[in-house]
């Protein structure tokens, strides 16, 4: 066999040294410098998207701390009118007792509408903003972005699985 003839060994080494130092640098000259900006962008997008789901996440939170701010306002405020209007019958002379009894009534009603209101509204806006965020997440991973409808049910079914 030619290739174990020891005045062949030479030049074979030779030749393997060159094709493997061709080999060598052409991976080394073309390939990894792609790899490694291709891994330096995906570590990038990550990192953007994590930063801006924590921004939503930031704001979903500010939202949900005015939100509970503004319950606690309208409970205190409807307590203080309930107990306005208590005093004002307890200080009545009978006639006026049944009158009384009816605008604490009243005003309690307008109250817990308020209050109904205002967390009607504070939850659509929560809902809102986390399924805008879901939706830039989603196109930000993905390049597509879901319609907002499906957004918005997505949102709705993880809130009801919260529940």
């Amino acid at each position: 066999m030619p290739q174990f003839e020891v005045v062949n060994f030479a030049p074979q080494f030779v030749w393997l040294v060159i094709s493997f130092a061709i080999l060598y640098f052409g991976i080394v000259q073309f390939t990894v410098p792609k790899i490694g900006r291709v891994i330096g962008e995906r570590e990038q997008t990550v990192s953007d998207d994590i930063q801006s789901a924590e921004a939503a996440k930031a704001e979903a939170d500010r939202i949900e701390a005015d939100y509970a701010a503004s319950v606690a306002a309208a409970r205190e405020q409807a307590r203080e009118a309930l107990n306005a209007a208590r005093g004002q019958a307890a200080k009545a002379v009978e006639q006026r007792l049944a009158a009384a009894n009816e605008e604490v009534e009243r005003k309690q009603n307008a109250a817990q509408t308020q209050l109904d209101a205002a967390r009607a509204k504070a939850l659509a806006d929560i809902e809102a903003v986390a399924a805008e965020a879901a939706a830039d997440i989603v196109e930000r991973l993905t390049g597509a972005r879901p319609d907002s409808r499906t957004a918005v049910q997505a949102v709705q079914s993880v809130a009801l699985a919260a529940e």
